[in-house]
């Protein structure tokens, strides 16, 4: 679907936002694209639909170069890929229904089509009952609504999202991502999302690319991703291990006990593994502390156990948990 290669942007000022970017993105993937303030994840999606002019490089959308379309070509394009902007980009002089109908206007649909289409966005994002009102009588959440349906209002194939959650609370940003969600299910459409949430990527996406200082540091399956983090800019966005267990790990640190942390993914986070190792090995293993996170593609469990016995049996023990398909990493070697 979405083939990026050697993707570069420069500013006049001098400022290398993104230094040879390689990406492919799928038909139907939502595929999150994380990293710190000034990663260059905006310089990288604003490309995407020629927001942003590519110094260098190449993006292939359904093998077409579209750093090579002229500008009537460039309009055809973005019929194709409609956005969704941080902050709502919403005429305040036009009312809901009128901010819809503004870009079906643009694109040039023929008038006596034009409302029926609002009416159908309106029920998609469940706002027929605001089709009469400003944009200075909505919620955010309403306006990022607004501003769904009018990035769906050309019947896109691809939406891409700026930060879309980024000023909305919690609650809010949940029922947005639940939209998301639906609406790509319900039109098969392909999702290139910018966020520096980790929760929305959790939430939602099914793949993963972490930028840093302009370039693409690492990428892959969520699930992986999460499991099994390779930069340390990715493992300092999900922050497996929260302070208080650290404190936790470090209070319990005792000769011949071993601290060990495993990783279950899928249904194995379900699996009564602990249990079945104290019978088999005659242990006692003391949970020090732990998290489920549900993804959108699978569970990933992480728990942080101390061993607690014989030091052989500890560590058959861990090769029993690693031939049970359960990552396992050594905190403390009890030495």
């Amino acid at each position: 679907m979405i083939k990026i290669k050697n993707l570069n942007k420069i500013y006049p000022n001098g400022f290398h936002a993104v230094q040879d970017v390689c990406l492919e993105i799928n038909e139907g993937d939502i595929f999150g694209i994380i990293g710190l303030s000034g990663a260059g994840k905006s310089s990288l999606i604003r490309m995407l639909n020629r927001l942003e002019e590519p110094s260098s490089g190449s993006i292939m959308i359904e093998g077409k170069d579209i750093t090579l379309a002229d500008k009537k070509g460039l309009l055809n394009i973005r019929k194709d890929v409609g956005m969704i902007f941080q902050h709502f980009n919403l005429l305040s002089s036009r009312t809901v229904a009128d901010n819809i109908a503004f870009c079906l206007e643009i694109a040039g649909w023929n008038k006596k089509d034009i409302m029926p289409r609002v009416e159908e966005l309106l029920e998609v994002v469940e706002l027929s009952d605001k089709r009469n009102s400003y944009p200075s009588q909505l919620s955010g959440g309403q306006k990022q609504r607004v501003a769904i349906a009018r990035a769906l209002a050309n019947n896109p194939k691809i939406i891409l999202s700026d930060e879309a959650t980024s000023a909305l609370d919690p609650k809010t940003t949940k029922s947005i991502l639940n939209l998301l969600k639906d609406i790509q299910k319900k039109f098969g459409l392909t999702v290139v999302l910018i966020t520096h949430q980790m929760e929305v990527i959790r939430d939602i996406c099914n793949k993963v690319a972490v930028m840093s200082n302009g370039k693409i540091v690492e990428t892959g399956g969520v699930h992986h991703i999460f499991s099994e983090p390779q930069n340390e800019i990715t493992k300092e966005l999900i922050s497996y291990l929260p302070n208080e267990e650290e404190k936790e790990i470090e209070l319990s640190k005792t000769k011949g006990k071993k601290i060990i942390k495993l990783i279950f993914l899928g249904s194995l986070a379900g699996d009564p593994i602990l249990s079945r190792t104290v019978k088999k090995f005659d242990l006692d293993i003391n949970v020090l502390g732990g998290t489920v996170n549900v993804l959108s593609t699978m569970q990933v469990g992480h728990l942080i156990v101390e061993l607690i016995g014989d030091m052989k049996k500890q560590d058959d023990a861990i090769e029993f948990f690693e031939d049970s398909d359960v990552k396992v990493e050594v905190l403390y070697n009890g030495i």
